[in-house]
């Protein structure tokens, strides 16, 4: 019995069908039949009960089935990890991500890569909001789940997770919580919070614009440290702040959440350091922008 023949007979013994078997395979139904046939000669009895209508185990098929796969699967295990290692796979790959933008799609993405790359264990980690880029930097992790607005020559903006709609948090009471939408120019009337490198200027200006699309300046008028103080100074009504939908810290009963209208979604996704690129890091970006895809 090699392994070709294993294969087929613990597929049919699932499938009970030797058509599909044979499709699942890839090989000619008839190939699968004699390789079957080839089993049970050497068992010295038949694996299969057999009629035009069905395809079923027997006594003895079923004892070999239960036999066989574990030892099966833990081969199969042992295999698709060497060939891992030896493709750069084998290992731990390291992913962060900062508390706003964990969620959904990073569990999809982290489940799929553990189904299909056994040889290599994720381990994540929580990186500073307002330094996101630093682990990243100091080789604390390998990749990070971040908004894709990059204007860092060592970062690559890897593949899309997600696409959020865009909100503005309001006080509760603000003259704005009733509406159902609002546009960017209606902000204009109102001052915003802002924070000094190391967060990225560039992602601050994508979360909190310096001006509307027709000119209007949009005031920065507190610096912040954190993402708590956002969130209280947007609730005590002393700044309204451009943010994304669902976010769980500002789902609370003294901030408004409204949608606007006129700015698009703000995409999240994988970044990595340009140099510290590797086949693990290649391979989960090619999961990720399979997901996105559906496939």
């Amino acid at each position: 019995m090699d392994l070709i023949g294993i294969d087929v007979f613990l597929n049919l013994a699932t499938e009970l069908h030797f058509g599909r078997t044979a499709e699942r395979l890839g090989l000619p139904q008839p190939r699968v039949s004699r390789i079957i046939r080839g089993l049970e000669s050497e068992v010295g009895g038949a694996l299969f009960e057999r009629t035009s209508r069905r395809v079923r185990l027997t006594p003895l098929g079923a004892l070999l089935r239960q036999s066989l796969s574990k030892p099966y699967a833990d081969l199969r295990t042992a295999f698709n990890e060497a060939r891992g290692t030896a493709r750069g796979l084998g290992g731990i790959l390291r992913i962060g991500a900062l508390a706003t933008t964990t969620g959904p799609a990073l569990t999809r993405l982290m489940e799929a890569f553990e189904r299909r790359v056994k040889s290599c264990r994720l381990v994540f980690s929580e990186v500073e909001t307002f330094d996101p880029y630093r682990a990243l930097r100091a080789n604390e992790i390998d990749v990070l789940v971040a908004w894709l607005v990059i204007d860092e020559t060592d970062l690559v903006a890897g593949p899309v997770l997600d696409l959020l709609p865009r909100v503005v948090a309001v006080a509760a009471r603000h003259p704005l919580a009733k509406r159902s939408s609002v546009s960017i120019e209606d902000i204009a009337d109102y001052g915003v919070p802002w924070a000094e490198p190391p967060f990225p200027p560039a992602l601050m200006d994508v979360f909190n614009p310096r001006v509307t699309p027709s000119g209007k300046s949009i005031r920065r008028i507190h610096s912040v440290k954190s993402t708590i103080e956002i969130a209280q100074m947007v609730a005590s009504g002393a700044v309204v702040h451009f943010t994304i939908e669902g976010l769980a810290l500002f789902q609370r009963p003294d901030i408004v959440l409204i949608p606007v209208r006129d700015m698009p979604p703000l995409p999240l996704g994988l970044v990595w350091r340009r140099a510290d690129e590797n086949q693990r890091i290649r391979v989960l970006a090619k999961i990720a922008g399979s997901l996105r895809n559906g496939s």
